[in-house]
């Protein structure tokens, strides 16, 4: 198998641009050629296409990464520069007639395709036709106008709310108004001042600074300005020059216009057709007021008896949007003797690598090992191999778990490069990077600790590593993550998730830091007994997001102004009508899945691949945690197979029949 490994220290953005120019340069002129040749119509055709596309790949994506986790303003402004290029190059290849006619020429022909050879056809062709290709040729010009334009506002919204999250801080003089927080959480906020040369407690917005605070902290006032700042980031009601309002109903604008050009009613509709399991909008809408039918019940008691304790406790007449994860933090405590700072003395991260390593071994036979003296872009970065039980590599990955300020927020896998079929011979090893933002240790001595659902977030990622670096398939269009229905391809990571919760696997993942000694039983037990604390509430905001984003994207008017995001947003919550919702709530401004990421009319896609992933350990619960059948059944179903087959026919495959919507409910305690 083939290994190459980005050289991170080579990356110069002051050549940044004149490099990618030379090799698209390049590009161009070999497509030309390839396209003038007299070629056999056989699969070598599409091979030389996607080393064509590979190379592009070696070479942006470090760049990509490089952007995310270590920004800089000089790459900023480098990789500014490189979008419209790298989207122009796009729109040229999806609507290349004579690229396109070869394709189909070849689709057509007596060649025999195996099944996976013919997937990839078949979605080359159908992104063709989404790509304009059958466009006249103005519509064709102004397709690449909106794709350029679109690609540059989505990375405004994302640089404009990175900005906004540093640029606020507030630095706390007297360690009393802290009460309640963490000793963890104190050292490291009076770490961060320190480094900033102050005097005090450093709060600033990012996720392992602000969150802590509104769990834990007494102080109401405190929690209520740093709940404010961070969701108001990148609105009106701050700096406007960082505001994200006109950006969102451009990037909503163009969608709507591009959808409309390709002959589809609006957004949702053309994002359904791209690549999706649910075939029309109102498959998806019902799905969700389905969903909702059952949430609902479960989340007013649960809004009931918070209210209830918070009065009961401090008096508190209304709930704030402040007071949530606090009070439902010390509810937690009273009802199940559990909170998550005591949890997470039993999860350094070293013990949690080395049980997840473990439990991937069990479940599916493979092995993984740290490899040292790799090139990395922070020195907190590690990288790891997989190998299968015959000793072949299956997949290598870059893990990078801390925060840091020019890193952006959130945790996701990305690819470095996918498993192909090279003309060699060779097979090309898929290579990942998995991104996280948890706390790092204020000691450098003492292994970092982590929470129990920053736990459950590194097994998420982990399944998404998991699906790109395990797959069999050797066309890189379909193999690991690539061409897998968008709201499938959550199913993996949510699957992981679920074994986080067995004793089993506690035990694995779990130690005390400082004695060593095991997760006790029974504080397992009340961990069991809590997982559904509040789940209703929890799954009510994810409704309330996926409604919001898909209903956008259908009901969008280019005519009305920015306004009707915000009246649509009030109209969902309103229907929903459980929680209070503060006046001055933006939080539309900062949602990247939607305006910067991959989830546009999507969003729904995380509940609907749970659905899956809940009816998928199912099996493993009924056949046994750890039985090898059901491993290997679902290693060779779902994660070997890529984008090759349809999602709907690799999960019959596993389970025996069609998905059932009973094992998520059950899971939620939605019925009984």
């Amino acid at each position: 198998m083939k290994t190459s490994l980005p050289k991170f220290n080579e990356i110069n953005p002051e050549k940044i641009v004149k490099e990618l120019d030379t090799l698209l340069a390049s590009n161009r002129s070999e497509l030309t050629q390839l396209l003038t040749e007299v070629t056999p119509l056989d699969w070598s055709f599409i091979q030389k296409l996607d080393d064509l596309d590979d190379r592009l790949q070696h070479f942006w994506s470090p760049i990509n990464h490089l952007y995310a986790v270590k920004q800089t303003l000089s790459l900023r402004r480098a990789y500014n520069e490189c979008l419209p290029k790298i989207s122009a190059y796009s729109s040229e290849l999806s609507q290349n007639h004579a690229l396109y006619q070869s394709i189909k020429n070849l689709a057509n022909s007596d060649y025999q395709f195996n099944y996976a050879q013919e997937k990839c056809l078949h979605n080359e062709l159908r992104d063709f036709h989404l790509g304009g290709v059958d466009l006249p040729r103005n519509q064709q010009k102004r397709y690449k106008e909106i794709q350029t334009q679109l690609s540059q506002l989505s990375n405004q919204f994302e640089e404009n709310l990175l900005d906004a999250t540093v640029e606020w801080s507030k630095c706390i003089r007297n360690k009393s108004e802290l009460k309640g927080v963490p000793t963890y959480i104190i050292a490291s906020a009076e770490k961060a001042a320190q480094e900033k040369n102050l005097t005090g407690y450093l709060i600033t917005l990012d996720y392992p600074s602000y969150f802590p605070i509104l769990t834990y902290a007494d102080n109401r006032n405190l929690r209520k300005s740093i709940y404010k700042a961070h969701i108001t980031r990148a609105s009106e009601l701050n700096n406007l020059a960082l505001d994200n309002s006109k950006i969102m109903f451009n990037i909503l604008s163009l969608r709507h216009e591009l959808s409309q050009i390709l002959g589809f009613k609006n957004y949702a509709q053309k994002s359904l057709a791209t690549d999706k399991m649910a075939k029309n909008p109102e498959e998806v809408l019902e799905f969700l007021e389905e969903l909702l039918n059952y949430t609902r019940p479960k989340a007013k008691e649960e809004w009931e008896e918070l209210s209830i304790f918070a009065q009961s406790e401090d008096q508190i007449d209304t709930l704030q949007a402040w007071d949530i994860l606090y009070y439902r933090e010390k509810l937690k405590e009273k009802k199940f003797g559990i909170c998550d700072d005591t949890l997470r003395c039993y999860f350094p991260v070293n013990k949690v690598l080395s049980g997840l390593f473990d439990l991937i071994e069990r479940l599916f036979g493979m092995q993984i090992k740290e490899v040292k003296d790799v090139e990395v872009w922070d020195p907190q970065v590690r990288f790891f191999a997989i190998t299968d039980s015959q000793q072949k590599l299956r997949g290598q990955f870059y893990l990078d778990l801390y925060a840091r300020p020019e890193k952006r927020e959130g945790a996701w896998m990305d690819d470095y490069q996918s498993r192909r079929y090279l003309s060699n011979g060779n097979i090309q090893t898929p290579i990942a990077f998995l991104t996280c933002n948890f706390s790092d240790s204020t000691n450098p001595t003492q292994t970092p600790l982590l929470t129990h659902e920053e736990v459950l977030t590194l097994f998420h990622e982990f399944g998404h590593g998991l699906q790109h670096m395990l797959t069999i398939i050797d066309y890189s269009a379909i193999s690991g993550i690539n061409g897998v229905a968008w709201d499938a391809v959550e199913l993996p990571s949510q699957f992981l998730e679920y074994f986080v919760w067995e004793k089993s696997v506690l035990n694995k993942i779990s130690r005390h830091y400082k004695t060593g000694k095991p997760l006790p039983d029974t504080i397992i037990v009340k961990m069991r007994e809590a997982k559904n604390f509040q789940a209703g509430l929890q799954l009510l905001r994810q409704l309330e997001l996926s409604l919001f984003d898909f209903r956008l994207h259908i009901e969008f008017d280019s005519t009305k102004n920015y306004e009707q995001i915000q009246k649509l947003l009030d109209s969902i919550r309103k229907k929903i009508g459980i929680i209070p919702i503060a006046p001055f709530n933006r939080f539309q401004h900062g949602f990247s899945h939607i305006f910067s990421g991959g989830y546009a009319a999507g969003y729904y896609s995380y509940l609907w691949a749970e659905v899956l992933a809940s009816d998928a350990f199912a099996k493993f619960q009924e056949d046994g945690i750890f039985n090898e059948e059901t491993g290997k059944a679902f290693l060779h179903s779902i994660l070997e197979q890529g984008g090759a087959i349809d999602a709907i026919e690799l999960f019959k495959r596993f389970r025996g029949r069609e998905p059932k919507i009973q094992p998520f409910l059950k899971s939620l305690d939605l019925i009984y």
